[in-house]
């Protein structure tokens, strides 16, 4: 299958993404910059993470409106599978494509250290391949990570099982000292209503090596790639 990365003026997570995308999973991958409107044939498409805009006005804030993100709406909405990571989860939130607004942390410090979070839904592209309840260690680098929306936005993400990752300790516990940011509920990333968009904070690409201290980023990229090798996938 193929991956396109999108590339935004700031974006420093791009080349984790292909690595991992084409030299770990030795699947197809493109860069797309955030000009361009072609996806050239991708059959996913990775948001990767970074400062998009040097993050003025707000994380993802001017991103939204790049060119390549109608583009992108348009392969969403043809149920097409899309990840946001870190900055691109702040840029889905900003665009529209998930529900919800990224804060800054809670003690108003950058964050960068390995934490947990929970696999709580795994019928979505990028948690296919898990088991529910499974704990995955991964990175997190963010200074605006904290998931916040309105109670009533919450209590329906859950509802509807939108809420796919939750930060949580070793044993899968979603205890507060296990939230790093604020983020409500330990909400560390998210689905539309179709469950083909998922955004999160933390970042599987830099976790598919056991060099970089964790393999468990592998099962989210290895997921979507499962899918779409799936009978009747697009």
């Amino acid at each position: 299958m193929k991956f396109a990365i999108v590339q935004f003026p700031g974006s420093n997570c791009d080349h984790d993404a292909y690595h991992a995308a084409r030299h770990v999973l030795g699947q197809q991958a493109e860069f797309v910059w955030h000009k361009d409107t072609d996806l050239r044939g991708a059959d996913a498409v990775v948001l990767p993470g970074g400062f998009s805009y040097g993050d003025y006005l707000r994380t993802g804030a001017i991103a939204r409106f790049s060119p390549v993100m109608g583009r992108i709406r348009e392969f969403a909405d043809d149920g097409g599978p899309v990840i946001g990571i870190c900055n691109g989860f702040q840029v889905l939130l900003e665009a529209g494509f998930l529900e919800g607004a990224l804060l800054r942390n809670r003690r108003l410090k950058f964050l960068c250290r390995h934490v947990r979070v929970r696999v709580e839904e795994t019928d979505t592209p990028f948690s296919c391949g898990a088991a529910a309840g499974q704990v995955l260690r991964l990175p997190i680098a963010h200074g605006e990570g904290s998931y916040h929306a309105a109670p009533e936005t919450v209590d329906a993400l859950e509802a509807n099982r939108q809420v796919v990752f939750r930060y949580c300790d070793a044993e899968g516990a979603a205890t507060d000292g296990a939230n790093p940011n604020g983020s409500l509920r330990g909400i560390a990333g998210v689905c539309n209503r179709r469950r083909n968009v998922v955004g999160l904070m933390p970042h599987p690409e830099r976790a598919c090596e056991s060099a970089l201290g964790s393999e468990d980023g592998r099962v989210v990229l290895e997921s979507v790639v499962a899918a779409m090798a799936a009978p009747g996938a697009a």
